[in-house]
């Protein structure tokens, strides 16, 4: 006797929301709650903050980050590639190596722009 597939779609669902909903009710219980001026204030590395919060960052913060985020992304698609290689090798040839080769290409095509448009210098 097997389920209804929506029904098991519905207690996933179900649990999916409610789990999260009771954790951080049953936290609120739990934990002391004494607000105070001293904890509001915006902590800095134990140095009380000075200026505007409000500051603007240098774009570049952005783009080696995201450069960063992008070389990362390769090596979580590459580990499990190079894992299941002779796997794969077996079952349909050489075709994965070429995919992982072009998927390489994309990434140093990419990296190559940046170069050119001197996005990883920083001045």
């Amino acid at each position: 006797m097997s389920a209804e597939p929506n029904a098991i779609i519905a207690v996933f669902f179900i649990v999916g929301i409610a789990l999260p909903i009771v954790a951080l009710s049953f936290g609120r219980l739990l934990r002391p709650h004494k607000p105070s001026r001293n904890k509001s204030i915006t902590y800095e590395s134990g140095v009380d903050p000075t200026g505007d919060s409000w500051v603007q960052f240098n774009v570049r913060y952005y783009l080696f980050a995201l450069l960063f985020v992008i070389f990362d992304v390769e090596a979580v698609f590459l580990y499990p590639w190079a894992v299941a290689y002779d796997t794969l090798r077996a079952d349909i040839g050489i075709f994965v190596l070429v995919e992982m080769f072009i998927f390489i290409l994309f990434l140093l095509i990419g990296l190559v722009y940046a170069w050119k448009k001197k996005v990883l210098e920083w001045k």
